[in-house]
């Protein structure tokens, strides 16, 4: 477990460091005459409310209001299947199947870092089956990314958890 959370938290200072702003250390200045983009502000509690509008259209059932979740550039590699999703259609084909069962997440733990027009939330979480019953203990990766209007998923990773 502690090599997974010390891979993640890697994994996630990469992602954040590309983007190297934070109210001490201003953006570079651009190269060209081009604007320069700003940071949107953003809180932790707003990056854990993107998994509850995730998990409410998992709960409708309907795969399109998932993928309005998922940046169309997006890469998901699912809890529940081998092959990694890169496509707005392969993502639909996943949802499909994966929705079949009324599945609803809860977050069990998490942590969020923030940065600019970007962020990571990486924890644990499970899901539960209201048509067969099942429940599936899961870790989990999701990259964030502000597209100036919204944040979008830019990545999800998903894995059951190995030991039972």
């Amino acid at each position: 477990m502690q090599k997974f959370v010390t891979l993640s938290m890697a994994v996630a200072a990469l992602l954040l460091a590309g983007c190297g702003t934070s109210p001490s250390n201003p953006p570079n200045p651009p190269l060209s005459n081009a604007p320069m983009a700003s940071c949107k502000v953003t809180s932790q509690a707003e990056i854990a409310g993107l998994f509850e509008r995730w998990n409410r259209s998992l709960i409708s059932g309907d795969p399109h209001q998932v993928l309005s979740n998922y940046a169309e550039d997006s890469v998901l590699l699912p809890t529940l299947s081998n092959v990694p999703r890169l496509t707005p259609a392969a993502k639909e084909d996943y949802f499909e199947h994966f929705l079949h069962d009324r599945p609803s997440g809860k977050i069990d733990s998490r942590t969020i870092q923030l940065g600019c027009n970007s962020a990571v939330d990486i924890g644990l979480y499970t899901f539960s089956f209201s048509k067969t019953g099942a429940v599936v203990h899961a870790r989990y990766t999701y990259t964030y990314k502000w597209d100036g209007q919204q944040w979008l998923i830019s990545s999800h990773h998903s894995s059951g958890m190995p030991e039972k």
